[in-house]
């Protein structure tokens, strides 16, 4: 898909991966709907970037919050005269915890539901709403493409540590729906790709503590060093202009496995 003069929604957009995803697509001559929980962070970044991005507050634990956000994202690309292109769900949060505590108590449950709502339907409904207006986004190319789905995983989903069932369980998942999500939306044109990130640089990780942050980067096979948002960006922006990646998780993530625990 050519990114020009497309309108592309990102969760999660105005910090960390979000945010590189953002200032790549609008490098890339896209307009950019930011939604995120952070106003002030994004009507800043907007500000920045120019007239073709715009912000959107957004909560993605709240249906009616993502219907505003994408119902005035489509009034602003109609306006534009900028067709939905994609949506790009990067909004993620982590609460980590044991099955059981030091003094063999039960893990939060509340905790897990947060991650899950957040990570995995905060993603579905996101783009479940998105589609709507997609699929109706006349195709403008030989192959009949209409649009890209990008959903973030993370190689927890494959390989959790310790104290990360709740969120290997929301990423895990997020993977798991790639495939059939593909097969769904096949007959729209619409592709689908999930990238699953491994200890990247964002707001996430900066609240790692320093033995945490050496321990995974020693997993690292090379680059001995965590992933820049901008090479997820980069990779974000492949997926959406190679029409030939579709129904794959691509592990980006330096060769590393994580250990059980640190």
């Amino acid at each position: 898909m050519k990114i020009e003069g497309r309108t592309f929604i990102i969760s999660g957009g105005a910090s960390g991966l979000g945010q590189a995803c953002v200032e790549e697509l609008i490098k890339a001559g896209g307009h950019v709907s930011i939604l995120d929980m952070n106003e002030e962070n994004g009507t800043q970044l907007a500000t920045q970037l120019g007239r073709r991005a715009k912000f959107f507050p957004c909560n993605v634990l709240e249906t009616s919050s993502i219907a505003s956000a994408v119902s005035g994202t489509v009034s602003w690309s109609q306006q534009t005269c900028a067709p939905l292109g994609g949506v790009v769900s990067a909004a993620g949060v982590t609460t980590p915890a044991t099955m059981l505590n030091r003094h063999g108590q039960a893990m939060d449950l509340d905790n897990f539901d947060f991650v899950i709502n957040v990570n995995l339907r905060g993603t579905i409904d996101l783009v479940r709403q998105a589609l709507v207006h997609l699929a109706q986004t006349p195709p403008t190319d030989d192959d009949q493409e209409r649009g890209v789905v990008i959903m973030v995983a993370s190689s927890a989903a494959f390989d959790g540590q310790k104290g990360q069932v709740s969120y290997s369980a929301s990423k895990g998942a997020v993977a798991a729906m790639t495939l059939p999500m593909t097969r769904d939306l096949a007959r729209y044109g619409i592709r689908v790709v999930t990238i699953a990130p491994s200890l990247f640089d964002s707001r996430m990780t900066s609240m790692m503590s320093a033995k945490v942050r050496t321990s995974l980067e020693s997993a690292i096979e090379f680059p001995r060093r965590p992933g820049k948002p901008e090479e997820f960006a980069a990779m974000a922006r492949h997926a959406i202009e190679n029409v030939m990646l579709n129904g794959t998780v691509i592990r980006l993530d330096g060769g590393m496995r994580m250990p059980s625990k640190m």
